[in-house]
């Protein structure tokens, strides 16, 4: 092999160096893209009413939905907002994760069919400034999700707007 091979062997390899980083980097830029079009509420906007509730605007993501950063106990995770599910909705994977036990169980009628859940209670649950304690949620053994389904026993303890494309969730006193 010649110097002159050498070279450009070498050479190659950094074109293919530079290649793959550049890559890496495209996917990391647009990876972020694609998380803030599906969660906008990753840190949603708080504020306090004059009366002194707490308040949480959310956007909706591109296919309609309020998914927003919130916290279980605790430990960060994810809600998707859903006024259709009786009960808080959490994927057996994470309510593990979250140390939730098991108090029973009963069938339920979802999307999907009939199915059996495990009733749980959580201690407390956070959506930005929004506090709610004791909150009677179901673990899915069913849901490969990642997000947990804000159903009616969370929502039904906080007052909610629509106005275009914005929720706005607010405390009762």
């Amino acid at each position: 092999m010649t110097k002159n091979d050498t070279s450009a062997s070498f050479g190659k390899g950094f074109v293919w160096i530079a290649w793959i980083i550049g890559i890496a980097l495209l996917v990391f830029v647009f990876q972020d893209l694609l998380d803030e079009q599906y969660n906008p509420n990753q840190d949603p906007k708080l504020s306090l009413q004059a009366n002194g509730k707490a308040e949480v605007m959310l956007q909706q993501n591109r296919q309609g939905h309020y998914v927003t950063n919130g916290a279980i106990n605790g430990t960060q995770v994810t809600f998707l907002l859903d006024t259709g599910a009786t009960h808080v909705s959490i994927p057996a994977h994470i309510a593990e994760n979250l140390s939730l036990q098991a108090q029973g169980q009963m069938r339920v009628q979802t999307a999907n069919g009939t199915i059996t859940v495990y009733q749980t209670q959580i201690n407390e649950l956070r959506i930005g400034n929004i506090y709610l304690y004791n909150v009677a949620a179901n673990i899915n053994p069913s849901m490969a999700a990642d997000e947990i389904l804000l159903g009616m026993s969370a929502l039904k303890r906080v007052e909610f707007s629509q106005t275009g494309k914005q929720l706005i969730l607010r405390e009762q006193l």
